[in-house]
């Protein structure tokens, strides 16, 4: 008989055992991490340019940026006046629990309340590794089309919260909003949908505000 190793699950289960630890130790120290999923160009730097400086307000922050190779969105945070690191995934397509509590070592959590990190772009293999984040948010550009939850039903499935940037172009693009929510109650009934505009910054004071909500909620548990 051949002997049938399932090695996915063994490396998931292994992920998962970490990111309970890890968010145990975040849940000590009382610091509320986000993980911050969705493709390349859809517009997760440009998000956390937008919401920082709410954040800024009430907490101290810091970032992770997470990427195949290159400095250019860290030196970007780190312009607003945040603690920021670059994590290089040595070309891996995703974070997993112990790249990313190994950023959280380096990172330091002295004096932090939030930690935001910003994925690498992919709607794939992100939605696959739990990282030890309170809270999941994926960020979907009009561009990309409102038919994307029944493409990538893992990642909408396992958010929390969905963000549709670029809404000043829906018109071009054909993008229904309508028909994108129909499709993503069809992979998650529960998850709130926030549209930001490009141009007026329209929906980033709402998103901002649910944010603050979710941490202050985190810090009373």
């Amino acid at each position: 008989m051949i002997r049938i190793l399932e090695t996915k699950e063994r490396v998931i289960a292994d992920n998962d055992a970490v990111a309970r630890k890890t968010r145990e130790d975040l849940n000590e120290k009382k610091v509320f991490f986000m993980n911050l999923m969705g493709s390349p160009g859809c517009g997760k730097t440009s998000l956390l340019v937008n919401i920082i400086p709410y954040l800024k307000k009430r907490y101290s922050v810091a970032v992770m940026e997470a990427d195949v190779d290159s400095d250019v969105d860290a030196k970007t945070i780190q312009d607003l006046g945040v603690k920021t690191v670059q994590l290089h995934s040595g070309g891996l397509c995703h974070m997993d629990a112990d790249m990313t509590a190994r950023g959280l070592e380096y990172l330091g959590l002295e004096d932090v309340d939030v930690v935001i990190m910003e994925n690498i772009g992919n709607l794939v293999c992100p939605a696959e590794f739990d990282t030890g984040a309170h809270l999941k948010v994926m960020i979907l550009s009009v561009p990309e089309g409102d038919d994307k939850p029944l493409k990538y039903p893992l990642m909408f499935q396992t958010v929390d919260m969905v963000v549709v940037s670029k809404k000043d172009v829906c018109e071009v693009f054909d993008f229904d909003s309508k028909r994108f929510e129909k499709n993503l109650r069809t992979r998650n009934p529960d998850a709130p949908v926030f549209y930001l505009s490009n141009t007026d910054k329209e929906g980033v004071g709402e998103f901002a505000d649910r944010l603050i909500e979710k941490i202050e909620e985190f810090r009373k548990s």
